[in-house]
């Protein structure tokens, strides 16, 4: 198997870009010093219930075993992640992906780079791109993708997926089962991802004998 050494600068930064979820898992729920002090006024309306679905679709995914029930629940909150509430953004992420469909991937990275100028925070755009580096080879712009999903939402797990693959690929494997251990903390019942994981620790324990 051909590894693809990353360099130890983007390996630490991955590492980093799990960091903020573990924290957030480790604070009690309800507790008031995990809430930062406000410095500006509430945001509209809409936004807290919107913000609320996906925290309950993200707690029910936690404690749901049943694979089929669980993947439904995942695609819900993967629907959520893909709406940007920018006409012009939907556009162009249509045609990044008619462009993957056509094989023009020049053409597709174009689009997808301005939707992370038009709307930065829009994590999906970041996870399209990074995807779209892993398919064309190119590991390193896809970790970085990865690392500006992870800072935009820890929680994001179909990128901390990526991460996993890609440390695997590179041979990084203690670090890759660090990250599917930390998908399995948000999405417990994927038996692909509990597969990934179970080789790695296999792996690395016959290493160790």
């Amino acid at each position: 198997m051909r590894f693809f050494r990353l360099p130890l600068a983007i390996l630490l930064t991955s590492l980093a870009a799990l960091a903020p979820a573990l924290a957030q898992e480790s604070v009690p729920q309800g507790s008031e010093s995990a809430k930062p002090a406000p410095t500006e006024a509430p945001a509209a309306a809409n936004a807290p219930s919107a913000h609320a679905t996906q925290q309950t679709l993200f707690d029910a995914l936690k404690r749901e075993r049943d694979a089929d029930k669980a993947r439904s629940i995942a695609q819900q909150i993967v629907s959520n992640w893909r709406q940007s509430g920018s006409a012009t953004v939907d556009l162009l992420m249509q045609w990044a992906s008619k462009s993957v469909n056509d094989k023009n991937n020049g053409a597709a990275l174009d689009f997808l780079d301005q939707v992370t100028v038009l709307q930065p925070d829009y994590a999906e755009a970041w996870n399209r791109r990074a995807t779209l580096h892993y398919t064309m080879g190119d590991l390193r712009k896809s970790m970085a993708d990865i690392n500006q999903v992870l800072r935009k939402d820890p929680r994001y797990f179909p990128a901390i997926a990526g991460m996993a693959t890609i440390l695997t690929d590179s041979g990084e494997d203690a670090l890759a089962l660090k990250a599917w251990e930390r998908y399995l903390a948000i999405y417990p019942a994927d038996r692909d991802a509990q597969e990934n994981m179970l080789k790695l620790s296999d792996k690395l324990a016959g290493s160790r004998t």
